[in-house]
């Protein structure tokens, strides 16, 4: 299908509409790689070697979410906007749905990855020591999700009376951070949630388009549901912007407006669809 400019009013407008929705793609993408560098530098005080599977996703949760996150908008995008339903069958269909499939695993995959972080966040001891006198043993201290410092004899003199310290890590982190950190560890549970629900409800709504099914009810039903979960997704985006958290604020307000332009590329391809009935 070819995009219309039948909810955009002219030409003109279209062209600013398609150049600020291919900005923002270009922009998530670049994400990808801050999620890396980000996640890069906590590897330096979380796992040490080589690193088994399940340290990996929980190491680079968030990168490997992003980047099947990408990859599947522009799947939507090629079905919802830039191909045409004709051409949507055969090897072509089978290659969209099998590359979205191998998206989902990498998405679950990643869904899981958030959940070992909140667990380990949650396996803590509480450490009955001066944190002073850990200085120099190679411990790293626990600033916010996915952030740390080499405890020193300075910033250890800032922590709180109660001393937690990660199971399975040479990491510590006084009472008001963990309990911090752990607040940021379920927005990420549940904000994944969130979009692989979203995303499940696009899926049905794409494949019923191009069998031809999509009705005004369902397109109802779906909206619904689909406003309580990209309400979900905006509190989540704003808990982070309070809590200082930029990258995951940027991200997430960022893939709020990507799908803006998915939801409407839907909307307009169902809207020609049905003036096209009328016309037959």
């Amino acid at each position: 299908m070819a995009l219309e400019t039948t909810i955009f009013g002219s030409s003109n407008r279209l062209r600013m509409f398609t150049a600020v929705k291919y900005l923002t793609y270009a922009l998530l993408f670049v994400n990808i790689f801050l999620f890396l560098q980000e996640e890069m530098r906590a590897l330096e005080h979380t796992f040490a070697g080589e690193l088994e599977l399940g340290q990996v996703i929980q190491s680079f949760a968030a990168t490997i979410d992003t980047a099947s996150w990408v990859l599947l908008l522009l799947l939507f995008e090629l079905e919802t906007s830039v191909l045409d339903d004709s051409k949507i069958k055969g090897a072509t269909k089978w290659a969209l749905h099998g590359v979205r499939g191998i998206c989902f695993i990498a998405i679950g995959y990643a869904f899981t990855g958030y959940y070992a972080e909140l667990v380990s966040l949650y396996d803590v001891t509480l450490a009955s020591i001066d944190p002073c006198l850990l200085v120099g043993q190679k411990i790293s201290l626990l600033i916010t999700i996915d952030e740390y410092l080499p405890l020193d004899s300075s910033n250890c003199l800032a922590m709180g009376p109660e001393i937690y310290r990660l199971n399975g890590f040479d990491i510590v982190a006084d009472g008001q951070t963990i309990n911090a950190v752990q607040r940021l560890a379920w927005t990420d549970l549940i904000n994944s949630a969130a979009w692989i629900l979203v995303v499940i409800l696009l899926e049905i709504e794409v494949r019923l388009q191009l069998r031809g099914d999509l009705s005004d009810g369902i397109m109802r039903g779906t909206k619904f549901v689909k406003f309580i979960l990209y309400g979900t997704l905006l509190f989540a985006a704003i808990f982070w912007g309070f809590k200082g958290d930029f990258l995951d604020f940027w991200d997430a307000s960022m893939w709020l407006f990507a799908f803006i332009f998915i939801e409407l590329n839907v909307f307009e391809w169902q809207n020609e669809t049905t003036l096209q009935e009328v016309d037959t």
